[in-house]
């Protein structure tokens, strides 16, 4: 029998536009032998299945059609940003007991901070400095001038609790860090300053299937004439190159996907994953955890599976397949 399943995006941030896409492109590419595919837009007002626009009961997240009551079986999630990435509707999907794509809610939690997420993984990574601001800073022009005195340029100036590179500055000079720490503000209540390292930029792509943990084919990010992998750069054509598989030596390749490989189990991941690193000297330094990376048509982790000798159906089937396995 046909299982139901809703493929949830949209959301509530600035990734809204890039999760649409990648609604889009799960529905496109999952089996309809094996399936009901419905793709369900979650906004602050509650949610809507397409193209019908008809809305959920949210008391158990099913819909009426027809005359007839329709209850999901599964979830495929493909909300980037709240609330499909910080563990909020993961909790709600547990309270229901509808299995889902991606980790848990207190792994969406946490690898959603990245601060929380270097913490837990310090000593396992290698990291870059950095220093968490917020927004409530009493002197934030003393924390300011800590960084200046502390910091080495360039440096990243991010939210803490984003995706999809909103907010990000690359600083080459003190006199900007304050309009970047600003600029960043609007985006999150907490701003991460990093030093830059100087490297090749990698990505990762992580899964498990049948119990086994497999690691996707490295990809190499070259941001081409921008400065670093910003907005522009990720999903307009013609404004990076990302490289299947990455242009690195075997040991340095090796070495991404076993530290991959430990991020995944240590944080106790679900779902496919993707973890970003610069290799300098080489040596991988970790960048971020994606627990619900893009899947639009710009993005790199369908690029991945494909290269892995898997067609989308195959891949997103396995992703279903261990959301039913749990």
């Amino acid at each position: 029998m046909k299982k139901n399943v809703a493929v949830i995006c949209g959301g509530y941030t600035a990734e809204r536009n890039i999760s649409l896409g990648s609604g889009d492109v799960v529905t496109r590419n999952l089996d309809p032998q094996l399936y009901h595919i419905y793709k369900v837009l979650v906004n602050t007002d509650g949610c809507y299945v397409q193209p019908e626009n008809i809305r959920i009961n949210m008391s158990d997240f099913s819909f009426d059609k027809n005359g007839e009551t329709i209850k999901f079986d599964l979830v495929f999630n493909a909300i980037h940003g709240s609330p499909g990435e910080d563990g909020r509707i993961q909790g709600y999907f547990d309270m229901l007991q509808i299995p889902y794509t991606n980790c848990s809610a207190a792994t969406s939690a946490l690898t959603f901070n990245k601060v929380w997420t270097k913490k837990v993984l310090a000593g396992e990574v290698n990291l870059a400095k950095g220093k968490l601001v917020k927004s409530d800073e009493i002197d934030m022009a003393a924390t300011i001038q800590e960084i200046t005195e502390g910091f080495r340029l360039p440096l990243f100036v991010k939210p803490n609790n984003n995706g999809s590179s909103y907010g990000i500055s690359k600083i080459k000079e003190f006199d900007t860090l304050k309009n970047a720490v600003t600029e960043a503000l609007k985006f999150d209540t907490e701003v991460l300053v990093e030093e830059g390292i100087t490297g090749t930029e990698v990505t990762c792509g992580v899964y498990r299937y049948k119990g086994e943990i497999i690691v996707l084919p490295i990809c190499e990010i070259v941001a081409g004439k921008h400065d670093f992998f910003d907005y522009t750069a990720k999903y307009t054509a013609g404004e990076s190159d990302e490289i299947i598989p990455a242009r690195i030596p075997e040991t340095e390749a090796a070495k991404v996907a076993n530290t991959s490989s430990r991020i995944y189990q240590l944080l106790n991941c679900k779902g496919v994953v993707r973890i970003d690193y610069i290799i300098s000297n080489g040596e991988p330094f970790f960048l971020e955890v994606n627990t619900v990376p893009g899947i639009s048509e710009a993005s790199i982790v369908p690029k991945m599976a494909v290269a892995s000798g898997l067609t989308l159906q195959a891949f997103f089937g396995r992703l279903l397949d261990e959301a039913k396995a749990g």
